[in-house]
């Protein structure tokens, strides 16, 4: 695909993304008397703005993202010292059930964003194929799996990794997802409805870059699609996305999975080849990066919102205020964390480019 068309396609759908997750802060705040100093799109020095009541809505030069500054947080209260809100119309003073919600909002919409590309794709398509169920169809000759007595039939019901991670997958791909490294697995399979328990180590395919038992699944149900069940079917697979990036994220906390995570060069790729197979699925690419980003920001560190949500309800718990020292030290040491994993994620994506 040309560049220049890919990197427009690029900047369009983080901006959408991130546009919309902060549109969902915005509407929270304001819907409980939160002052909101600016909603921007775009981020760096402003190219229009207009002041609508209190607040300010600008488009800023950089074409990547955009903010809502509210008071009662540092950034928008450092932005706007000479302006004079009400204590009680302060982030920070409000009820801690209105902080969280305000908080989720933005994730909200990312997942609000999500399942309705989803659904309005599936609906173009006219059909979607269910994910197959976690169940061997053939075991490959001369494989771990064969050698360690899995059979055709075998439902997978739970996985065990050395470490002690565990997974119920309800699909093929999940249980595929889950197995990131040579580490001895646990099976429990049934079998003519009889629980077996198997031990196999999977080995390192080159040719697929992926860890490989020996097994394959069945292709999963095709079904119609229609005005009617697009909705469930697009939540279907917002849920599917979901339930694998949250296997992802597991992985890469016991320190496994982390060839399966791309930054920005490997979105970027994605984007040129997902739209370079048409609008659909480009679109269906939009609507997976959206609940990724989603699920991102429910991670528990403190520069990203479901960091936040956890200090909202600690704070309510103990009915004590981190001071802004601590606040603004545990921020910049996620900062610090996300920042390093933003390195080594390019630099891994830099890699495969390289070595093709």
């Amino acid at each position: 695909m040309h560049t220049v068309l890919t990197v427009i396609l690029f900047i369009l759908m983080l901006s959408i993304i991130i546009v919309i997750h902060e549109w969902g802060h915005y509407i929270a705040a304001k819907s409980f008397g939160v002052y909101v100093y600016e909603f921007s799109i775009g981020m760096g020095p402003a190219i229009w703005k207009k002041k609508k009541g209190e607040t300010q809505y600008s488009i800023r030069a950089l074409p990547l993202g955009g903010f809502t500054a509210m008071a009662g947080e540092v950034d928008g209260d450092e932005a706007y010292p000479d302006v004079k809100v009400p204590d009680e119309r302060r982030l920070i003073n409000i009820a801690w059930w209105k902080k969280v919600i305000i908080l989720l909002a933005g994730v909200f919409m990312n997942f609000l964003l999500g399942w309705i590309i989803f659904s309005l794709v599936l609906l173009s398509y006219g059909s979607f194929r269910m994910s197959a169920k976690p169940v061997v169809e053939s075991v490959n000759a001369g494989s771990p799996a064969a050698e360690a007595g899995f059979e055709a039939g075998d439902r997978i019901v739970k996985i065990v990794k050395e470490d002690g991670t565990s997974i119920e997958p309800e699909s093929f791909l999940e249980m595929q997802s889950f197995i990131t490294d040579g580490s001895q697995l646990t099976v429990t399979v049934d079998r003519d409805n009889e629980e077996v328990t198997l031990t196999v180590t999977p080995q390192y395919s080159k040719e697929n870059e992926a860890y490989l038992i020996g097994i394959s699944g069945a292709a999963g149900e095709l079904v119609d699609v229609n005005l009617a069940n697009c909705w469930y079917y697009g939540g279907y697979e917002m849920i599917f996305m979901f339930r694998m990036l949250a296997s992802a994220i597991g992985a890469l906390v016991h320190g496994t999975g982390m060839q399966n995570l791309s930054g920005p060069v490997g979105v970027y790729q994605a984007t040129s080849t997902m739209a370079s197979y048409g609008v659909a699925s480009y679109l269906f690419f939009v609507a997976e990066i959206s609940v990724n980003v989603g699920v991102f920001n429910l991670l528990p560190l403190p520069v990203l919102d479901g960091g936040q949500v956890i200090i909202t309800l600690a704070e309510a718990i103990v009915r004590h205020r981190l001071s802004t020292k601590v606040r603004m030290a545990l921020i910049l040491i996620s900062w610090g964390l996300l920042i390093l994993l933003m390195l080594a994620v390019t630099w891994q994506d830099v890699s495969r480019l390289i070595t093709g």
